[in-house]
């Protein structure tokens, strides 16, 4: 399986840079992925695609301020670090620039010494594993030092750091946001349990890995970064219950969708639970338990436009793609919306 064939010529124009006014008033292409068929909608009119007794899943992560910009202690030479896997209270796997700078032993100093890391290791990847030197709390010293590590395709200031964040967003622990739920605001939300539609969260705090370039011709050379989730016992209860009965499981983006994956038997049973997951979806995989996907639209030869192939074919979401460039859709973490039925 070769990366070029998920590329697609994709416009700089069609980049979003700036998340709308109303989270809802994004658009949607909804397609069936059995026959290819389109429809573009507005993504406050999701609800008619969602039925009592379907079960809406969420990822409920919420984005850190994972950015950080330092100096090295000796030569005041400017450090920018990205936050990746926390390993326990003072110890972070990270991603630093420029990393030829940055060997075991040095340290780095932020917020004029509020702060300070000492690299320990330069990982098999190329990351750093830093010890962190503080008085107080963490999270508190990263809310004044820390910036939204927003993807680098968006050039423009975030006014807002909110909006690059779920309303629902609960779990401290993600370095990108699950950008599919992005587009969903309290009072939809509302509506669609007044429908009858059940809401599950679960959590998968969103890396790097998820969105890092295949750099690799074979796709199946690729190897994925792992990603934290959860699934508590009543929320898998409640899917299972839905999946059991018939009824529809709608995930809420590829994270909420790898979560799901990872945490499901070959008997089609999610089981609650904790953990790491490198699943790596693409063209051929066996669905377990999700039925419909909401979601963005991805960068071209990406693991994401990988995932939503398998579920919906490789020819329809090329084809999709191609009519929402030519319907000026626009595309990444703020822009428009897809619903694959």
């Amino acid at each position: 399986m070769d990366v070029k064939d998920f590329y697609f010529d994709l416009p700089p124009e069609r980049i979003a840079q700036d998340p709308l006014e109303d989270r809802s008033s994004s658009r949607l292409l909804v397609m069936d992925r059995y026959t290819g068929q389109i429809q573009h909608q507005m993504f406050s009119d999701i609800t008619q695609y969602l039925q009592a007794g379907d079960c809406l899943v969420i990822n409920d992560t919420r984005v850190i301020p994972a950015r950080l910009f330092g100096q090295k202690e000796d030569t005041g030479a400017k450090i920018e670090i990205l936050l990746l896997k926390r390993e326990d209270n003072h110890t972070w796997e990270t991603l630093v620039k420029p990393g030829k700078k940055c060997r075991p032993g040095t340290r780095i100093v932020f917020g004029e010494g509020l702060l300070t890391g000492t690299i320990l290791e330069v990982t098999e990847d190329g990351n750093r594993r830093i010890q962190f030197q503080y008085e107080g709390i963490f999270e508190e010293i990263l809310d004044k030092l820390g910036q939204m590590p927003l993807p680098p395709y968006i050039t423009h200031e975030l006014k807002d750091k909110n909006r690059y964040q779920t309303v629902y967003a609960a779990q401290d622990g993600s370095c990108a946001a699950p950008t599919a739920g992005l587009h969903f605001t309290k009072e939809l939300l509302s509506q669609i349990e007044e429908k009858g539609v059940e809401i599950a969260r679960v959590t998968l705090h969103v890396g790097l890995g998820t969105f890092r370039p295949v750099k690799v011709s074979n796709v199946l050379e690729h190897h994925m970064h792992s990603e934290f989730y959860q699934v508590e016992k009543e929320e898998a209860e409640k899917i299972n219950r839905v999946k059991q009965s018939g009824k529809k499981v709608i995930c809420v983006g590829t994270t909420s969708c790898r979560t799901l994956e990872s945490a499901t038997g070959e008997d089609g049973i999610l089981r609650a639970g904790s953990g790491w997951t490198d699943i790596f979806i693409y063209p051929g995989y066996t669905f377990k338990i999700m039925d419909r996907l909401i979601t963005n639209f991805h960068l071209p030869e990406s693991t994401l436009v990988m995932l939503v192939s398998a579920f919906a074919g490789r020819e329809h979401v090329l084809h999709a793609y191609e009519e929402a460039i030519r319907e000026s859709y626009r595309f990444f973490s703020f822009g428009d919306a897809m619903m694959i039925l």
